[in-house]
This record gives C-alpha cells, sequence and structure tokens, in this order.
C-alpha cells in the first residue's frame, strides 16, 4: 500500500462479503455476514478499512448476498461516507443494493460495466477487454475489473498502451464515481 501511494496511484480495498453459497463458498478473513450483530459487523468493516493505509475508496470482494442486504449495506455505506471513501459495486448480483444505498447517503458510487478475467484464458481476456472498450466509447465511460492472474497481467500488459489509438483514456476509478 505505501509504495502504491508513494508512485501516486490510486488504492482500493477489496472488501471480503458474504456470497451466497456461504459458508461453502467463502469470502476468507474479515467477511461481512448477513447475520453477524450490527455491533460486531462494523467492528469487522473498520478492522479491514483500517488494516490498508491510503485507501481512497473500497470494493465488494464476492458479496453476491450481502449486497443484497439492505441494512447491512447501509451501515457499509455510512463507515464509508464518515471516511470520505467511495464504493465500488463489483455487481456480483444483479439484484445489488449497493448503488441505490449509496446514492441515498449522498455517497461517491460506481459500478464495473464488465469482468474481464472470469474466464482465464488470454483470447478471452482480450474478448472482455474489446467489451470494454466499446463500453466506454458508447457511455464515454466504463469500469473494468480484474484479479492479478499471471495471464490478466500479461494480456493488460499488451493491450493498455494502444488504449490511446483506440481513443480510450486509462483513469482512476475515483475519476468516474457519481459524487
Amino acid at each position: 500500500a505505501r509504495r502504491v501511494h508513494k508512485a501516486g496511484r490510486e488504492l482500493l480495498l477489496h472488501l471480503p462479503m458474504e456470497p451466497k453459497g456461504y459458508p461453502e463458498v467463502n469470502p476468507g478473513v474479515g467477511a461481512l455476514l448477513v447475520d453477524m450483530p450490527d455491533v460486531q459487523f462494523v467492528k469487522t468493516l473498520r478492522k479491514n478499512l483500517d488494516s490498508i493505509p491510503y485507501i481512497s475508496g473500497v470494493n465488494n470482494h464476492m458479496g453476491s448476498r450481502l449486497c443484497e442486504h439492505e441494512e447491512k449495506m447501509r451501515l457499509v455505506m455510512q463507515e464509508l461516507k464518515d471516511r470520505n471513501l467511495f464504493f465500488l459495486d463489483s455487481r456480483t448480483s444483479s439484484e445489488t443494493k449497493a448503488y441505490s444505498v449509496a446514492q441515498q447517503l449522498k455517497i461517491p458510487v460506481a459500478e464495473r460495466d464488465v469482468f474481464l478475467d472470469n474466464i482465464q484464458s488470454p483470447r478471452a481476456i482480450r474478448s472482455q477487454m474489446n467489451r470494454l472498450i466499446q463500453s466506454a466509447r458508447l457511455k464515454g465511460m466504463a469500469i473494468g475489473i480484474a484479479h492479478p492472474h499471471e495471464v490478466t497481467l500479461g494480456v493488460l500488459k499488451e493491450v493498455i498502451p494502444n488504449l490511446a489509438g483506440n481513443g480510450v483514456e486509462l483513469v482512476p476509478v475515483s475519476e468516474i464515481v457519481q459524487r
């Protein structure tokens, strides 16, 4: 986090949240769970937020179940508001309440447009990058989410230098979130 900050890059906390299928599908240590009492939920959230310095925003890791739970998302968003952080909804559920709750609380918020590497093959990732570029051209902006897999990083190293030639500018998420 310190190196990222020193390099002038934006840093987001990839916050573990309860997915559908939990506990078989496990989001990992520090996950926010729907059935947590509110006091424990907020304590866990604060511990996660405090664990990474220099964050400018948060996005959900997994979270398909939690993001559908308006009351729990309100707790998340209130803490983000208190810390002047934005939220990027990965849209792991079509029934997510994250965006609407953030808007109600007047928190900067955005949603991903394309997952780049659900299929970890160079061909599939290139195809998703093309979808992202087309979406950016049509809408004037678009957000892609990817994981730090070796194959993903390889494709990004190949594609990113050519974005400007495709009429696309790469910007930090904070420039896109709706304030």
